[in-house]
């Protein structure tokens, strides 16, 4: 499944999805086969007629006119190869409509609101530089219609500087994580399982924190986190040792291994190519995936710490929203709102972290209670899925 395709959600809560032979639509309505509102139009797209048959001829210059509100589109591909579409405003520069891959001669039956102003659509073929369609000058729409909104599109130039910025702060823990391990190893050789436990949940805190990251590290990744459910490794297999009473000298092995692991991330990171589109996406499946694994126990090898996890990955999503501010500013109105969602979320889950840094076990909470986890954290993630949406590198057209 495409990325966009992921973003499913996010478009349904906007205002709703489209999403034919693969082709996604940006913030649509369904159609039904026969119209009952608004004009219709079969528009080809293609190298030499993008946008050919919206509007009627009108006015004295060159543009055609349609009226505003609902339009309805019929979108074919002309050429011989896959094709993007956008419908974009020919002065804001914003998206109304984006249909990604669309097959050579397949088509897609979409539809916008429009309010008034000059649009154009735009056709990205993926081995030629983008067709732009004429102009069409839409008129006033109907009193109470429902506008769709546009997205200002994010291009990959934009996102590179959020990339490097992200990585400079992975890059930043990583020497952190390396000294935490290395306590859990030294208490473990000493004997001291007590402290190896205490230390263990500072050290695997931190690696929960570096979410975005994950798929930069490849490999290694899996190696460090192996879930139960797929087969211990690195911090989990030092988890279920150190709290189902093996010795210690078990234990230590353990921690040398992962030790061993940690130490070829900085080498390992620095190889990988962190991609600029990624960590959007990764803001909003870190807290996915503490509803899905944390939440429900399945990372949980023996501590009783998926709280603590959660308590992390929320750090972690909160670290790689933070360097798109800027990108996201003039594009989200609910920006504020994700921000704010994430703070909360992590205040109700630090609630169940006591004075002297223990975590209540997730196993002890009532209905009631995990309720309101889950809730919490499923708002955050229904207002990152738009953050995810946004920052999904458009060609610039």
């Amino acid at each position: 499944m495409s990325t966009r395709a992921r973003l499913t959600a996010f478009f349904a809560a906007l205002a709703a999805l489209v999403v034919v032979a693969s082709v996604l639509a940006i913030v649509l309505r369904p159609v039904a086969a026969s119209p009952s509102a608004g004009s219709a139009f079969e528009i080809s797209a293609g190298l030499d007629d993008c946008g050919r048959g919206w509007g009627q001829p009108g006015g004295t210059g060159p543009a055609a006119k349609a009226d505003g509100g609902d339009q309805t589109f019929t979108v074919t591909n002309t050429t011989v190869g896959g094709i993007e579409v956008y419908l974009q405003s020919v002065d804001s520069k914003r998206v109304y409509l984006d249909l990604e891959s669309l097959g050579a001669g397949a088509h897609a039956t979409v539809r916008v609101t429009l309010g008034s102003g000059r649009y154009r659509f735009v056709c990205l073929p993926a081995d030629a530089d983008p067709a732009r369609g004429p102009t069409v000058a839409v008129g006033s729409p109907p009193a109470g219609s429902h506008l769709t909104p546009g997205i200002v599109p994010v291009t990959r130039n934009d996102l590179i500087p959020v990339a490097k910025t992200y990585a400079a702060w992975v890059s930043a823990r990583i020497p952190v994580l390396r000294r935490q391990v290395a306590a859990v190893s030294a208490d473990a050789e000493e004997g001291d399982l007590a402290a190896a436990r205490r230390d263990w949940i500072t050290a695997h805190t931190t690696y929960e924190t570096l979410g975005a990251a994950y798929g930069a590290f490849g490999d290694l990744g899996d190696e460090l986190d192996g879930l139960p459910r797929h087969g211990l490794t690195g911090f989990h297999l030092v988890e279920s040792q150190l709290w189902s009473g093996a010795p210690a000298a078990t234990v230590a092995s353990s921690a040398v291994q992962l030790l061993a692991l940690v130490d070829r991330l900085p080498s390992a990171f620095a190889d990988a190519q962190l991609d600029p589109g990624e960590v959007a996406l990764r803001a909003h499946e870190i807290v996915e995936d503490a509803i899905q694994d944390a939440l429900t126990g399945a990372t949980d090898a023996g501590s009783g710490t998926a709280l603590a996890t959660v308590d992390a990955e929320l750090t972690g999503a909160s670290a790689a929203l933070a360097p798109l501010h800027a990108v996201l500013a003039p594009r989200y109105d609910r920006l504020a709102d994700t921000e704010q969602a994430l703070a909360q979320a992590q205040t109700l889950v630090e609630a169940y972290r006591s004075p002297d840094g223990t975590w209540t076990a997730l196993s002890t909470l009532d209905r009631t209670a995990r309720e309101r986890l889950d809730a919490a954290l499923d708002r955050a993630a229904e207002l990152l899925a738009p953050v995810a949406a946004i920052c999904d590198p458009r060609r610039d057209s």
